[in-house]
């Protein structure tokens, strides 16, 4: 009999997709009303050559990829082939200013960018935005647009946790554009690259655009804080509001001149190793448990995109309500929209950095008993510099695009030993690059002597804390990863990824209550500061998830969730 592997599967519904799927403004802390957004219908081609078509004869959804079925195309990308988008479109007298910003929010691998035929930009990075000025290519009327895409998946680029073949944690190969696209408009005079830093009772405020009149406008709950601006400020706030899961709140802020007005704003938050206790871990300067899960954010249906970024919301507030404060992003950078969500829910962020280089089980993927001398040996011997000038390219780039956002609060720097080469060097080049959220140079085994904690993966053995005698924080950052799979709502009918099998939803409840209860929770009178159970939800041969695939059911129970909460805060409390 031919069993087909793989079962197509929809997220939470079957409503028709919006016609400009995910319009919400792309970047909500910088924000403009200039803003003109490209997703929706594109003419798409696929081609083993690189010239541009004369003719196009699909079309695509953008931005959705074209393996998953929210694009409509629904074909595997070849390695050799070039995907090709085109968009036509008019402009108006109105909308056009000094400059025209084309954002490319993410295009997985080699992007190039053609306006009416000029070749305009390229981009070599699957998971960060692109940006290029475009004003001098365009007209107001019949521009087109076309963006070629080659991902032959290279071990140079980062590419997280694809494979050409789906397989237990491998997953799907994804091609092209799976974050937004748009535009936007702006005069020579200008606010640019915004950095927020804050403390306990203060903001600074830096930006290095140019223009006449600068002022910040700080809302608050006593009222406006009107101040001068020129590039760089620090403003106390009166009655400082802290930000927390318990209560995310925002302050909403404008810098205005005479040529430029931006919406943004901030959290008044600290994350700090105690300097009296280096084994401690204080949030706004009390002691804190990180509760999380690891966070894969892959969709049945958009494999790396959402249907809607309602479905963010909706699975933020879910976790919540089930007790959790963190998600591990895994190997993956999202939309800026989903760490705007966590900043207004209240959801701490530990950000993985995106793997590159070669993988192999044995020297990667199996926690060190004979393998780490071997691997600590070969550190740096792997690779070259063309894989380390990629990952560091990569990690300024995601640390610059999210260094604003209140909610990431820790990076991962390498996962085990996936593409781990001189950690040590990257934990300094991170520092520097860093100025606030805490910094785990190698999560899971081969630790680096320079970290700022230790954090362990722990499966198929009892739960315990390692290198008692090392004084930094202790986290347990992947643990679990029980099964109990649901076949109607699964990928993968014939095989199944995860670390214990429960045939009965029953027995993965009570399994999963006292994995809590016996193992974890002891652990926190012996400092254990945060442990990340393995996983939100299940995700193609995964089936390990707290909810299934699609997001339809939820197989913990939610008593048990609150009351392993309960349990944790009255440590935490002691």
């Amino acid at each position: 009999m031919n069993k087909k592997k793989q079962r197509q599967i929809l997220t939470l519904d079957d409503k028709p997709l919006a016609k400009v799927p995910l319009k919400e403004y792309p970047r909500p802390q910088f924000v403009r009303d200039s803003y003109i957004c490209f997703n929706g219908e594109w003419d798409f081609e696929i081609s083993s050559y690189c010239g541009l078509p004369t003719k196009y004869n699909r079309k695509i959804i953008v931005p959705f990829v074209p393996e998953s079925l929210l694009s409509g195309v629904n074909t595997y990308i070849n390695k050799g082939e070039f995907i090709f988008y085109r968009k036509k479109f008019n402009l108006s007298k109105k909308f056009v200013k000094d400059l025209v910003f084309l954002h490319i929010d993410a295009s997985d691998q080699f992007t190039d960018v053609y306006i009416n035929g000029h070749h305009v930009a390229s981009h070599s990075e699957g998971y960060l935005p692109l940006t290029s000025e475009i004003h001098s290519f365009i007209k107001y009327k019949d521009n087109e647009l076309v963006i070629r895409v080659r991902d032959d998946l290279s071990k140079v680029i980062p590419y997280g946790k694809q494979s050409e073949k789906s397989h237990g944690m491998w997953y799907t190969k994804f091609t092209g554009i799976w974050k937004s696209v748009w535009l936007e408009s702006v005069n020579i005079k200008h606010f640019e690259n915004l950095q927020i830093r804050t403390n306990l009772e203060a903001v600074r405020i830096r930006s290095n655009g140019i223009g006449d009149n600068k002022k910040v406008i700080i809302h608050t709950e006593e009222g406006d804080i009107i101040n001068d601006f020129d590039e760089d400020i620090t403003i106390k706030l009166p009655h400082p509001h802290l930000w927390s899961p318990d209560d995310p709140y925002l302050y909403n802020f404008e810098l205005i001149s005479d040529t430029d007005h931006v919406k943004s704003y901030f959290a008044l938050r600290t994350i700090e190793v105690d300097k009296n206790d280096n084994s401690r871990i204080l949030f706004n300067g009390k002691p804190i448990f990180f509760h999380g899960l690891l966070d894969q954010g892959y969709w049945p249906d958009g494999i790396v995109t959402p249907k809607s970024y309602k479905y963010f919301e909706k699975e933020i507030k879910e976790l919540k309500a089930l007790g959790f404060n963190t998600l591990r992003k895994h190997i993956k950078v999202e939309p800026l929209y989903f760490y705007y969500l966590c900043d207004k829910l209240g959801m701490f962020v530990f950000q993985d950095m995106v793997n590159n280089n070669k993988y192999s089980i044995f020297k990667h993927g199996i926690p060190p008993v004979v393998f780490e001398k071997i691997h600590k040996k070969n550190f740096g011997k792997h690779d070259n510099r063309a894989y380390r000038q990629a990952f560091a390219k990569s990690m300024e780039g995601t640390v610059s695009l999210l260094s604003n956002s209140p909610c990431v609060v820790y990076y991962t720097i390498f996962n085990e030993g996936w593409g781990q080469t001189h950690p040590n060097s990257f934990y300094e080049y991170m520092k520097q690059l860093n100025l606030g959220p805490l910094v785990d140079s190698t999560s899971g085994w081969y630790f680096a002597d320079k970290s700022d904690v230790y954090s362990y993966h722990i499966y198929f053995r009892k739960l315990k804390l390692y290198k008692e005698k090392d004084i930094r924080p202790k986290l347990i950052s992947e643990f679990g990863g029980y099964v109990y799979k649901i076949p109607e709502h699964s990928f993968n009918l014939y095989k199944t990824f995860g670390y214990k099998i429960f045939k009965t939803q029953e027995e993965f409840q009570k399994g999963f209550k006292d994995l809590y209860m016996n193992e974890v929770i002891p652990l926190i009178d012996q400092g254990l500061q945060g442990a990340i159970y393995t996983q939100v939800s299940d995700v193609e041969d995964e089936t390990n998830g707290l909810f299934t695939y699609d997001r339809k059911v939820l197989k913990v129970n939610k008593k048990d969730c609150l009351d392993i909460k309960k349990t944790i805060d009255s440590k935490i409390g002691q």
